[in-house]
């Protein structure tokens, strides 16, 4: 049976329907407690062997091309697994970009871990999925949920992964702000507010769809030097959203909404010079799995 000579995945973008921070790691590094799912936002990753040295082409200026993307680092590691020789080559790999970039929504660690998943299939390389889950962790904490997809509860820094029943089919109006928020600035501003006396890490309430431990306990310091994020939270929520929330790290916000029309009617409000909207849906752990390769 021949080798493919291309392979076309998409990568789905996730929001993190609650983010707690418990505390710091010995490592350094953040103990979190967050809630991740799908969406139906993605990226399109094309595989195609091409004689030459490996690149990576992508239209949107925002998305580097060189080391520095997680896909690169993934190439990588199937091509040692792969056993071949010298620099990784005779590979390029396409990305159409839709997911924002630094906006939280995990395009990057998406792409790395659908590179994972269609370089065994292109190379053969026949890779169990406790095999895939520990490459992707190498590369990344957010890395392993985007193998798995749906609702899933994340521990530690994110990526001790159980997962749980997928939430209701619903609708998500996505906010793009026109600025991004780097996690390390984030995390920085959280510990900052936590030491600042008098200030206490905000609590927020249980809405709607039988979300559980929703909130996101970096939206305060970050909207703190970025007002606009709890501005469209907030406008989302009067606009008919059950949740609202930024995801991840930020600056994307969204909501969350039982109705496409609702949702689509929210996102005409919103929309505005320093922001843009998307309307998506949120998407199972099955469908996830389904529509990946289509």
């Amino acid at each position: 049976m021949p080798v493919s000579r291309a392979v076309r995945a998409h990568a789905f973008a996730k929001i993190n329907l609650g983010l707690r921070v418990l505390g710091t790691r010995p490592d350094g590094y953040h103990e979190l407690r967050t809630t991740f799912q799908s969406i139906a936002l993605h990226d399109t990753l094309v595989f195609t062997r091409v004689s030459g040295p490996f690149r990576i082409e992508c239209a949107d200026p925002a998305c580097p091309t060189d080391r520095t993307n997680l896909v690169w680092r993934a190439a990588e590691t199937m091509w040692r697994l792969a056993r071949r020789r010298g620099p990784i080559r005779d590979l390029v790999v396409t990305i159409q970009k839709r997911i924002p970039v630094q906006g939280g929504l995990g395009g990057g660690s998406s792409d790395a871990a659908t590179t994972l998943r269609a370089l065994s299939v292109m190379w053969r390389l026949s890779l169990d999925e406790p095999t895939l889950q520990r490459l992707a962790l190498r590369l990344g904490a957010d890395v392993p949920y985007f193998l798995e997809g749906g609702t899933v509860l994340g521990l530690e820094r994110g990526d001790l992964l159980f997962p749980l029943i997928d939430i209701p089919p619903s609708w998500v109006v996505i906010v793009v702000s026109d600025f991004g928020v780097s996690t390390k600035e984030a995390f920085g501003w959280f510990d900052r507010m936590r030491r600042t006396p008098g200030v206490r890490r905000p609590v927020q309430g249980i809405l709607g769809l039988r979300f559980r431990d929703l909130g996101n306990d970096l939206e305060a310091p970050v909207s703190v030097h970025h007002p606009e994020i709890g501005m469209s939270v907030r406008r989302l929520r009067r606009a008919g959203a059950v949740h609202a929330a930024m995801t991840g790290s930020g600056s994307t916000v969204f909501g969350v909404f039982e109705s496409r029309e609702s949702a689509v009617r929210a996102a005409e409000i919103l929309g505005g010079r320093r922001c843009r909207t998307i309307v998506t849906r949120t998407l199972t752990r099955r469908e996830c799995q389904a529509l990946a390769a289509k």
